[in-house]
């Protein structure tokens, strides 16, 4: 489908993105890949959070239209909310009260746009003791006692890069959430707030494992359960060159073929079907990885099902033959980065282009939001927009 030159399944959405950091512009940008017209309304004063990089490199830009607006002039925010009387959807990042202040909550926005999913991303929620509290993703996985269970036995938990409880916790929840409210609009012609919360997003990615804590199946401590690196056929091991393999041989199927590549015999291997033979198969499992090369075990596993894959680096990931073959990524202004995704057989999305702000790509994409030249010309006079 195409609709206003964008193509996508999601083409003829059209989303207004208050600027924020990391979760919300990554939504917007999901949306935007699969086709969505979303346009960014900028601060004119710099927020001054996040962590600061070039705007070539802010990835999560790509593929709409930045304005910059005075939001303190009465006319920004009635700018705003003309933009936002056009919309399908809208997503803000802020703490809770903020848009408010700006005259932007819900309640003027869906007096004036009754249709809109008005998606709020916070860390804490909408509501509750923490909820005007700062916080980072690494506080929402202690909280919702996830962090408890990454990283090793016998040390403290792992902090991990800010991707599970930002992104997969926040951005794909709220996008999820937005779609969901958007589609509802549709049938029932009534738009709503949705309050995705990162920790209910990481609550939410947490429900198998407690399945498998429940069942008795993962209750041991952190770093002594099956998928956790307990189990010596679920780690990673260095290889000979200082690089890694990763081994995921859960089944018994899956790792007689581990065994064979790694050539033990399997009747005189300790059977890790107990746990009390672990040790020993890790010991054996990691003298034996440690021999050799990673390139040599990327030759002797490749094309069987041992569910061995090297640890590649970013750089090393974007020339492996599979994600060469599946076109997992795409070059836009030079710089390569992940395609779009998931993938349609029926409305593929285009290649994302860069993140736009100028005049040209600004008065086309407004005109298309219902302003118009000389109206934007007026604006910029006054100090409204830059």
């Amino acid at each position: 489908m195409s609709v206003n030159g964008r193509k996508g399944p999601l083409a003829g959405l059209k989303i207004v993105e208050m600027e924020g950091i990391g979760p919300a512009p990554l939504a917007a940008m999901l949306l935007a890949d699969l086709g969505a017209e979303v346009i960014r309304i900028e601060r004119i004063a710099a927020s001054g959070v996040g962590i600061a990089r070039p705007r070539e490199f802010d990835f999560a830009l790509r593929g709409r239209m930045s304005i910059r607006i005075d939001l303190k002039h009465r006319e920004g925010v009635a700018l705003a909310l003309g933009l936002i009387a056009r919309a399908d959807g809208l997503i803000e990042g802020f703490r809770p009260g903020v848009m408010e202040r700006l005259g932007l909550g819900p309640e003027p926005c869906l007096s004036l746009n009754p249709r809109l999913a008005y998606g709020r991303l916070t860390g804490w929620g909408q509501d509750g003791p923490l909820s005007s509290t700062a916080g980072h993703d690494l506080n929402y996985l202690a909280v919702t006692g996830v962090l408890d269970r990454l990283g090793r036995a016998g040390y403290a938990p792992t902090p991990p890069i800010n991707l599970l409880g930002d992104y997969a916790g926040g951005s794909m929840l709220m996008a999820f959430g937005l779609l969901a409210a958007i589609l509802c609009a549709r049938t029932s012609g009534r738009g709503q707030v949705v309050d995705a919360a990162m920790i209910d997003g990481v609550s939410l990615l947490s429900i198998p494992l407690l399945g498998l804590i429940g069942a008795g199946i993962h209750d041991r401590s952190r770093g002594e359960n099956l998928l956790d690196t307990g189990a010596p056929h679920y780690d990673v091991y260095p290889c000979a060159d200082g690089t890694y393999l990763s081994v995921a041989a859960i089944e018994p199927k899956f790792r007689a073929e581990l065994m064979a590549g790694l050539g033990f015999d399997p009747e005189d291997f300790p059977d890790v079907e107990r746990r009390e033979n672990w040790p020993e198969a890790r010991r054996l499992i990691a003298e034996r990885i440690s021999s050799r090369p990673r390139s040599h075990w990327i030759e002797i596993f490749e094309g069987t099902d041992a569910c061995v894959a090297p640890v590649l680096t970013f750089e090393e990931a974007m020339g492996h033959p599979h994600n060469v073959a599946r076109a997992a990524h795409v070059e836009i202004d030079g710089k390569v980065q992940p395609a779009p995704g998931p993938r349609f057989s029926g409305t593929p999305a285009e290649a994302p282009s860069g993140p736009a702000r100028g005049d040209g790509e600004v008065s086309g994409t407004l005109a298309l939001w219902g302003i118009g030249l000389d109206r934007l010309e007026e604006l910029r006079r006054s100090g409204v927009v830059l």
